[in-house]
């Protein structure tokens, strides 16, 4: 697909299904610019995507109290899939259409707790190695100091859609 006909779809939202030809880097550009409807996880976990490279994503995420245990911190499964979903999108930038990238596996260390009070976090991911059937990425929590609060690591298999 050429960048006209991209910004000439952009007018309207599409749904993922939608936009199957186009590249990774296409697909999650236009989840950030509004023009592809986001998928329903993202009304449970919200974030803002910001607009990405090739390889590279970043997102804002605010904790929110539902989002605590029972110290009062926000829940490692709120920061791990985070990490996720960040660390999955930078892979998907990387994909031409018809290829897909479910995660294989990820880690994530947790260097400082994460509290309803620490504002807005910041979550990057990036490409660390693009295989041909294999993608390594690695993943950064920061606060808006930059100071680090988790990170992490993930391996994305590289699938073709039937």
């Amino acid at each position: 697909m050429t960048q006209a006909s991209v910004t000439g779809a952009r007018s309207a939202t599409v749904s993922i299904a939608e936009a199957a030809g186009w590249s990774g880097l296409e697909l999650v550009a236009g989840l950030a610019d509004g023009s592809i409807r986001r998928p329903p996880m993202a009304e449970t976990l919200p974030f803002t995507l910001l607009p990405p490279k090739e390889g590279k994503v970043g997102l804002l995420a605010t904790p929110e109290p539902r989002f605590c245990n029972l110290t009062n911190t926000v829940h490692g499964g709120w920061i791990m899939t985070m990490l996720d979903t960040v660390m999955a999108l930078a892979a998907q930038t990387t994909l031409s259409p018809g290829e897909a990238c479910p995660s294989h596996e990820t880690t994530a260390k947790f260097v400082r707790p994460v509290f309803t009070d620490s504002g807005e976090m910041r979550v990057i991911g990036h490409v660390v190695s693009r295989g041909r059937t294999v993608i390594t990425l690695e993943g950064r929590i920061e606060d808006a100091q930059g100071k680090l609060h988790a990170h992490g690591t993930s391996t994305c298999l590289i699938v073709r859609k039937p």
